[in-house]
């Protein structure tokens, strides 16, 4: 389909001035039905929206396999343990044929050997089965949509999956306190949609919306593309309820913003990857849907541009922007390149830069970023730009944005890394990496959430070998760590970074997560081989 007019702003070189133009952009909506046609064409895309486990997707070739890993003390499943969770659960949620889904990673680098996946239906339900796997010595790794890079929720041997799918409810949503209580199996879309329909708007937004539930988002401290406005999940989610290793369960429930009694436990089990407990349920504070949002796509022709336009964002958006992302053109070309669908309304620059605003009033919103834009191309830092309000066009221009990280899978292996650095550092390790990798990489390229500091760098190359793994790994981190930065963002450490944690945790510091894996997890029966080495 054809936008209607979009309004268009371009630096006029000759002149320096800056002008306002309309013109047609021809792109297409992507719709819920439209859905499957995409994910049969392109095999990245139909990950996003429906896990591979029982979806008949072909089973990829694996590019790193778990066979090095030494397999821990733990008992081996028998045919009386499969009878003991078919009497708890019935015999439709204990499945242990076509477990290929559950047992492969997002980025198809590992592949568990798991010969069982158990569905509960209550949190009762969880906290029997770990009470008896605690006993037998049985490892078990928490699932939730399976959309992880670092490989946090697949088995790396032969672990028991604990998929929490069926702790899918809503449970509440309150308009007048903004506070929702969800299940942890919850694919946040649905608890989204739900927030939506009083008015409110779960604080939190990701590529994989449609497929990921929110407890594993909790249990990662998932980030995504509103930190800048809402804050991570450490202050968004007022409570949990979440189920010990002993099959004890732990209430830490609260519909309080405000409750300063004692240790604040629930952020044990915020970003710990399931490796402490498992989380059931939730209580999260939504904020109330913006009336009016504006998205801004603009062109510059260096990162220098790209910092000072971030600053400006900052000074003369202020309360109304709640995003603020970058792309850089080879990131953005590879989109491109690799979905037909996509249609970017502008090129030819080096980076650029996705702003979003969110408020209450149209016509001021409105007002201040076609200001905040004009002034930037009076400077010479913006070069070219779109902005809208149109609901339908602003999802088309985030389609873009959203589709980036799956062009660099789509046709190629790619290493991806998740990493906070310095602003002022921001993208020299792209540049770095590029002439380390030289021919050995197809693609290098940077793009991320700029409004926090967190930059995905990713290096492409036709299928995974070691030259160039050994030329960025541990090379990424150790760059990082000089910064002073963070190996992980908001992915998390699962299986693929547990070896680096040292490069951002002081010695002292994980020795202390070690005693606190202990003192909850005395078995180590939870996501083994994760996070610790």
């Amino acid at each position: 389909m054809r936008f209607q007019q979009l309004l268009h702003v371009r630096r006029l070189a000759s002149a320096g001035a800056t002008t306002l133009m309309r013109r047609p952009i021809t792109t297409t909506t992507i719709t819920t039905t439209s859905r499957t046609a995409l994910a049969a064409t392109y095999p990245a895309f139909a990950t996003t929206v429906r896990t591979m486990a029982g979806s008949g997707a072909p089973i990829p070739e694996l590019t790193e396999i778990t066979d090095n890993v030494q397999r821990g003390n733990y008992a081996t499943l028998t045919d009386k343990d499969v009878a003991h969770f078919e009497q708890l659960l019935g015999k439709n949620f204990v499945l242990t044929e076509d477990l290929e889904g559950y047992n492969i990673c997002f980025l198809k680098r590992i592949r568990g050997n798991s010969k069982l996946v158990l569905k509960p239906g209550s949190t009762a339900e969880v906290a029997a089965i770990l009470k008896y796997c605690n006993e037998r010595r049985l490892a078990v790794v928490p699932q939730g949509g399976n959309t992880g890079l670092v490989g946090g929720s697949v088995p790396i041997c032969d672990e028991i999956v604990l998929s929490l799918a069926r702790l899918n409810k809503v449970l509440s949503v309150d308009e007048v306190t903004g506070i929702a209580v969800v299940e942890a199996g919850c694919i946040l879309e649905n608890f989204d949609q739900r927030a939506r329909e009083v008015g409110l708007t779960v604080p939190l937004d990701l590529g994989a919306k449609a497929s990921c539930h929110i407890g594993g988002n909790v249990s990662t401290n998932a980030g995504g593309v509103r930190v800048v406005r809402y804050g991570n999940l450490h202050g968004s989610v007022l409570g949990v309820e979440a189920v010990l290793a002993t099959g004890q369960v732990l209430d830490l429930m609260s519909n309080f913003k405000k409750d300063n009694t004692g240790y604040h436990m629930k952020h044990l089990f915020i970003g710990s990857e399931g490796t402490l407990g498992v989380v059931t349920k939730l209580s999260m504070l939504c904020p109330h849907s913006s009336r009016a949002v504006n998205v801004a796509f603009i062109g510059l022709n260096s990162f220098d541009d790209v910092l000072k336009t971030f600053v400006s964002a900052k000074r003369n958006l202020g309360e109304i922007l709640s995003s603020c992302e970058l792309i850089d053109e080879r990131a953005l070309n590879t989109a491109l390149e690799q979905f037909k669908f996509l249609n970017s309304p502008i090129s030819g620059f080096p980076f650029y830069m996705l702003i979003e605003t969110s408020g209450s009033n149209g016509d001021h919103d409105e007002e201040k970023i076609n200001q905040f834009i004009g002034d930037g191309m009076e400077r010479g830092e913006i070069q070219d730009g779109t902005v809208t309000g149109d609901p339908g066009k602003v999802q088309e221009i985030w389609k873009i944005r959203e589709m980036v990280p799956l062009g660099l899978i789509e046709k190629s292996f790619c290493f991806k890394y998740d990493i906070s650095l310095p602003l002022r550092d921001f993208y020299n390790i792209v540049d770095v990496m590029r002439e380390r990798c030289g021919p050995l990489a197809t693609v290098v390229c940077g793009y991320g959430h700029l409004g926090d500091s967190n930059l995905h760098l990713n290096v492409s190359c036709e299928e995974f070998n070691d030259e160039i793994y050994k030329r960025v790994e541990p090379f990424v981190y150790e760059y990082t760590s000089k910064l002073k930065g963070s190996i992980s963002a908001e992915h998390g450490i699962g299986f693929l970074k547990k070896d680096y944690l040292h490069y951002s945790k002081d010695p002292v510091a994980i020795g202390y997560m070690r005693e606190m894996k202990k003192l909850l997890d005395p078995n180590s029966i939870l996501n083994p081989y994760k996070v610790l080495n």
